[in-house]
């Protein structure tokens, strides 16, 4: 009480606007703290309870410096984001908890998940329908899209005109012209993103595979579907994101972050576990989030923070100006890279420096969601006035910022990029100067051969000379300066060696990148206004990745020039030159390069280059690729007057202020409305509104849950394990993967013949992931691995020995009989037991299965953490003691009994019915494990403080 006084203020003295000014905690200790860290510290000062939060936990955060990597401290997130697959078995425990507290006479209204929980129904999806419903012909190269492209003559193929589909401000067919230029044919995208006529830059309606797929997704997930409408109506902290939306990551990004949460008065700093590994992207927004496992995302809805060892921070300090002709891709590359060679895995990133203001919002995202690239927890970008200024244009209302603004300054989370003196200490301290990253090209061959802009045209003339092979062409030295001239539409041009005779702008993954694309937009706009041209034989041509690419060019106003500049114009939505669907080159000048054989794609092409967007535009205005971009001019304006590359290459500055301007607003602005109109599918989805929800018996997709058959209102007093048999004998390093049910369900397995049981065809089965809202699935795909090494069984299956009858059966059938006769189970494991990523049913599957506990030599932390947090104790063999040392063959029954008063680390004796007695250490770590054990696991331990 003392602490809130001191620490609670208002902001602007506002008393609606509260908050915790964490900055009066620590003084100077404060500040020299990672920002990172000051967010970790404001959350365990915000939900300090004396428990879960203890005032330790708050001091030693404050203590960083001295105490990371050797203290675990708690960490509650103001959010969690859930796909759907790791959602749904979490969703189903809040379902069943209404449904015992109303059975133990308390009020199920009141069963809520803890914090805000946002639900992306974006892993359904399964492409049954793949054939574009809008397409053109001729393709790119000319030929019949039926028919293999080598058997078609180019001059046979017709082109015909295709219905924008009704759209009044595009009438009429759209005609394909003369040449197979503006040809090509549609992607699949999403329901009411924008797609373009690529010829009159009208809206046409989704094309017809997107509406097949998505009934198909709504058909055969209709179960999930309307459970989760359920949840999202009745349950107060829940949203749930539609299929046909976006993938989870994107909408965190684009739709979900907070960056300052304002709730009952009180301002906080957003932050966010999810379920998907790139939920780090929300650091490039200043927000605290990374993903982990399904079963910590539930322990926090539950109410329960996230454990972590207080982390090690690595500053990034970005200096220096990026090279003019260094693309977003170049730098996020570069830094990936280094981040990857420096070794951070395992630690926090931050960035700071004088370079971190160069770089956009989008830039920070993505650097930060290549997190799992480089093994770092999470790479932080705190807030500064880039951050704020992209707010603005995503939507954020003037009012929000300047409150967001305000209090971010007070509590010291806002970075000002100015004023280097005020930065935090770091563990260690990683630079990258950015003046050092260089754009390269890839080719002339493979694309693993990199070769940077400034060594362009040495490395060609290298290449000449070189002996045929991956770069060489083996031209000989009297003939590399050789000269054909060629008349092509009555103008006479030169060809040599290097002559440029494609430049295509293709559909290849980066081009997905806004700043790319509009950079090339961008350059080709200066360059017109220079009164520069691409010559006429050179064969061009723009292949966006989405129509929306298409409608951002437009709408920025750089397509007309692509079109001006030398006719890159869009041919249509897929891959056409990357993969050899190029009409072919001009008869004038295909006789020019093979008379004097010319180096140079397709039959006539022998060099090959890839290069950024503008990379493209520029190289074909030059004409060759054997020039010196900082030495030689890439063409002479119509005043006689050379102009270089860096006249028309566009600055960042100019880049960040388009893409803000034009294609960030615009993507927001129609997200949101995408958002408010919602799904047509979802939005007449029936799903039943009643308190409880209605479990369909008959249902194969959900289950109400056995967790809560024998919760009483009050714990009861710890029961003994008595002559436990042992389910599995297993061996070092058993991963989670060998536990947990995932993947597809094997048809001779226990979970297939529980689905044929209920009428259900193979084909039906769908996957383990599909069915995690069902717990008769889950339990018996648990230990269904066939790479399971049981020591009974000696050899990889998922079978074990059920000891009473010496029958060899599935692990879930021995499980079963053992049950049914009232036997208790333990599992006996060697060291790392539980070993590998996090997954919601390693602990859920043993549980129902009817094991007890798990005696092991070591365990995986975060697994330990599961297993107590179901209800399964995690007993440790002595330091040098494993059961091959003991002399145990696993076929003994085991009793152990529990002290009332359980503490961590306490010692057990455990006794087997031949006589022989072995003390285990009991691995709890804390008090807080130790209270849960006793409750019988998480889920009953909070369903009681509900009551």
């Amino acid at each position: 009480k003392d602490a809130d006084e001191y620490l609670i203020e208002t902001l602007n003295d506002n008393p609606e606007k509260k908050f915790y000014n964490i900055a009066k905690l620590g003084g100077t200790k404060y500040d020299i703290l990672p920002y990172s860290i000051r967010v970790l510290l404001e959350t365990a000062v915000r939900n300090c309870d004396g428990f879960l939060v203890k005032k330790e936990d708050a001091m030693n955060i404050l203590d960083w410096k001295t105490k990371q990597n050797n203290v675990e401290v708690p960490f509650y997130p103001a959010r969690v984001l859930l796909q759907d697959f790791t959602g749904i078995p979490a969703m189903v425990d809040f379902a069943a908890m209404r449904e015992a507290v109303k059975n133990l006479g308390g009020d199920p209204m009141k069963v809520h998940p803890a914090c805000p929980t946002d639900l992306t129904v974006d892993h359904s999806l399964q492409i049954d329908f793949s054939k574009c419903a809008i397409q053109n012909a001729p393709n790119p190269g000319g030929g019949d899209l039926q028919r293999p492209l080598a058997k078609i003559s180019p001059h046979k193929a017709q082109p015909r005109k295709v219905p924008c589909r009704g759209q009044t401000g595009c009438k009429g067919p759209c005609d394909a012209g003369e040449s197979s230029r503006n040809s090509g044919k549609f992607s699949a995208q999403i329901e009411n993103t924008p797609i373009l006529c690529p010829f009159h830059l009208q809206p046409v309606p989704e094309p017809e595979t997107v509406l097949k797929n998505q009934e198909v997704e709504f058909g055969r997930n209709r179960e999930r579907l309307q459970f989760f409408k359920w949840g999202s109506k009745v349950f107060r902290n829940v949203a749930v994101i539609p299929p046909g939306t976006g993938m989870a990551h994107q909408m965190n990004l684009e739709y979900l972050s907070r960056v300052v949460f304002e709730i009952k008065d009180f301002l906080y700093p957003d932050s966010v576990v999810g379920t998907d590994s790139h939920t780090t992207m929300v650091n490039g927004l200043g927000i605290l989030g990374w993903g982990v496992g399904g079963i910590e995302t539930e322990a926090v809805m539950l109410g329960m923070p996230v454990a972590l060892t207080l982390p090690e921070v690595v500053g990034c300090e970005l200096t220096g100006l990026a090279s003019p002709l260094a693309t977003s891709i170049d730098v996020v590359l570069s830094i990936t890279k280094q981040l990857r060679q420096a070794g951070v895995a395992g630690k926090f990133v931050e960035f700071f420096g004088t370079g971190v203001s160069q770089l956009s919002v989008a830039d920070r995202t993505t650097i930060a969601n290549m997190c799992p690239e480089y093994g770092a927890i999470l790479s932080f970008f705190p807030v500064d006035n880039v951050t704020l200024k992209h707010l603005k244009h995503t939507g954020f209302d003037k009012a929000k910022l300047e409150s967001m603004e305000a209090y971010l300054k007070a509590v010291k989370l806002f970075r000002n990029n100015q004023i280097s003196s005020e930065e935090p200490e770091y563990t260690q301290i990683i630079q990258i100067d950015l003046s050092s990253i260089t754009p390269y090209v890839s080719g002339p061959k493979r694309p693993q051969d990199r070769v940077a802009i400034t060594n362009m045209k040495s490395d060609f003339q290298a290449c000449l000379n070189e002996k045929i092979g991956f770069k060489g062409f083996q031209i000989a030295t009297e003939k590399q300066n050789d000269i054909v001239p060629v008349e092509y539409e009555g103008n006479e041009y030169r060809l040599s060696h290097g002559s440029v005779v494609i430049a295509a702008v293709i559909s290849c993954t980066n081009n997905c990148n806004p700043s790319v694309m509009l950079a090339a937009g961008l350059l080709a706009r200066k360059a017109v206004e220079a009164g520069l041209m691409v010559k006429p034989y050179i064969r061009t041509s723009l292949s966006p990745g989405s129509g929306m690419v298409t409608h951002y060019l437009s709408s920025s106003g750089v397509l007309p020039y692509l079109s001006k500049l030398g006719k890159f114009e869009v041919v249509g939505y897929g891959c056409s030159t990357c993969v050899g669907n190029t009409a072919p080159l001009p008869e004038a000048i295909r006789n020019a390069i093979k008379q004097k054989c010319i180096c140079r794609l397709c039959d006539c092409v022998r060099a090959n280059y890839l290069a950024s967007p503008p990379l493209v535009v520029a190289y074909a205005i030059a004409g060759t690729v054997n020039i010196d971009f900082q030495t030689e001019p890439l063409g002479i304006d119509p005043n006689g007057k050379n102009i270089y590359l860096h006249d028309v290459w566009p600055t960042r500055e100019e880049l960040q202020q388009v893409e803000e301007e034009y294609v960030i607003s615009s993507m927001f602005k129609e997200l949101k409305e995408k958002m408010e109109k919602g799904n047509k599918r979802w939005n007449f989805l029936e799903a039943p509104e009643s308190v409880l929800f209605p479990w369909d018996l008959k249902s194969t997709y959900i289950r109400c849950p056995s967790f809560f058959d024998k919760l009483a209102k009050e714990p009861v007093s710890l029961q003994p394990i008595e002559n436990a048999h042992v389910l599995l004998y297993l061996g070092d390093s058993v991963t989670t993967d060998h536990i947990s049910p995932a993947g597809s369900i094997a048809r001779n397995s226990a979970a297939a013949k529980y689905l044929t049981n209920k009428g259900l065809t193979p084909r039906e089965f769908n996957s383990y992931g599909a069915r995690r809202g069902n717990d008769a699935v889950m339990t018996r795909g648990t230990f269904a691995n066939i790479k399971l090494l049981n020591k009974f069984i000696g050899k990889p299956a998922p079978k074990t020995v059920h000891l009473p009858s010496g029958q060899m059966l599935d692990v879930f059938e021995a499980a079963e009989l053992y049950q049914k006769e009232g036997i208790p189970l333990i599992i006996l494991a060697g060291k790392k037991y539980g070993l590998g990523s996090s997954r919601d049913w390693t602990a859920k599957g043993p549980f129902l299965l009817g094991v007890k506990a798990v005696i092991a030599e070591s365990y995986e932390k975060i697994h330990k953490g599961h297993l107590i947090g179901i209800g399964i104790a995690p007993l440790q063999f002595l330091p040098g003691e494993n059961a091959n040392v003991l002399g145990l063959t696993g076929k003994e029954q085991f009793s152990v009994s529990f002290p009332q008063e359980l503490f961590p680390g306490i010692t057990l004796d455990i006794k087997t019915n031949t006589g022989k007695v072995f003390s285990v250490i009991a691995s709890f770590e804390n008090n807080v494990e130790t209270t849960i054990y006793k409750h019988g696991g998480i889920l009953n331990y909070v369903a009681r403080r509900f009551l």
